[in-house]
């Protein structure tokens, strides 16, 4: 388990300021992703168009280049605005998979001002299970004092 408060306050040091969503989303996937080794592939999908996420900036390999707010564990966090923890991604409905090798996904719908939907942060792990209430609440907190959601 990361050390949430230090992340956090690591996170607040290096984005003090700085107000562009693409530099924020860069600096929290590198933070975030290097923080624990359950977290194997971390990023972020934008919201580009309607109903539509393409992908930002993000540490592991490869991800899916465009998801629709339709399908997989990133449209349904977009879709619904809630936090999506799912331990089995095998067993998700409809569950897109850009890495053979995830087992679980943690997924945060990212909002800025006005309510405004910017993306979801997802983070894959190549373990079962991986993430817990914790993680999604001490993440979600982060992204909600980074991207300034009123």
């Amino acid at each position: 388990m990361p050390d949430y408060d230090a992340l956090a306050a690591r996170i607040r040091a290096l984005t003090h300021g700085e107000t562009d969503e693409v530099a924020l989303m860069a600096t929290l996937a590198c933070e975030i992703h290097h923080a624990d080794a359950r977290f194997d592939w971390t990023g972020f999908y934008r919201v580009t168009a309607p109903e539509l996420l393409k992908i930002g900036p993000y540490q592991g390999g490869h991800g899916c280049l465009t998801i629709p707010f339709a399908r997989g564990v990133c449209g349904a966090a977009a879709r619904t605005r809630q936090i999506q923890r799912v331990a089995d991604v095998d067993a998700f409905p409809g569950h897109i998979a850009c890495a053979s090798s995830t087992r679980s996904e943690l997924v945060i719908p990212v909002v800025g001002p006005g309510d405004r939907l910017l993306g979801v942060l997802d983070i894959d792990s190549d373990r079962p299970a991986a993430f817990t209430d914790e993680d999604a609440h001490r993440l979600q907190e982060i992204l909600d004092e980074c991207f300034a959601r009123d």
